[in-house]
């Protein structure tokens, strides 16, 4: 007995869906103090973020469906996991305990950023530009920071996740590299 093959308007979903598993896998490898696991998932979720357009795109199956899922699989991906990262790795062990709070905002304010972004990124369909820095580059780039969390001082890292945040929800013109 064979099965129906999958239908192709489902494929990039499945390439959305590994992105939001990498995301999730993420969160429990920082749960286990795993940080270097933690942040080879994030970059999974950025391999796998760039397939499913591509996908996409390439069988014309675009949908508001994908779009949805791709920008909630985003939001746990590029913004809560490396924010719940970067300050279980970094923010809390060096703060001391009177200013954590400080470092938990920043945490805060990073995902609630993407999320903004995220939100303005379907709302104004814009193909040939993106207004601010797309989440997927923010997420990445915290996670490819913490490959370095023993060579650099722990002050990038908010410093990083303050300047990311603000260029996520800026309305600075940034140019698409690949369609």
């Amino acid at each position: 007995m064979r099965g129906s093959p999958i239908p192709a308007r489902m494929i990039p979903s499945i390439f959305t869906l590994a992105n939001l598993l990498f995301g999730f896998l993420a969160l429990i490898w920082v749960i286990e103090a795993n940080y270097t696991l933690a942040a080879t998932m994030i970059l999974l979720s950025v391999l796998m973020d760039s397939l499913d357009g591509k996908v996409a795109r390439r069988l014309s199956v675009s949908s508001d469906f994908g779009k949805e899922l791709d920008s909630l699989s985003d939001l746990v991906s590029f913004g809560v996991a490396p924010s719940i990262l970067t300050y279980q790795a970094i923010l809390q062990p060096q703060l001391p305990l009177y200013i954590r709070y400080v470092g938990l905002g920043i945490a805060v304010g990073f995902a609630l950023c993407g999320a903004v972004r995220l939100a303005r990124f379907n709302m104004l369909n814009i193909t040939t530009h993106f207004v601010g820095v797309p989440i997927t580059f923010a997420g990445g780039f915290m996670a490819l920071l913490m490959f370095l969390r023993n060579m650099m001082p722990w002050y990038i890292y908010p410093a990083s996740m303050i300047i990311l945040a603000f260029l996520m929800v800026s309305t600075f013109k940034v140019p698409k590299l690949s369609k």
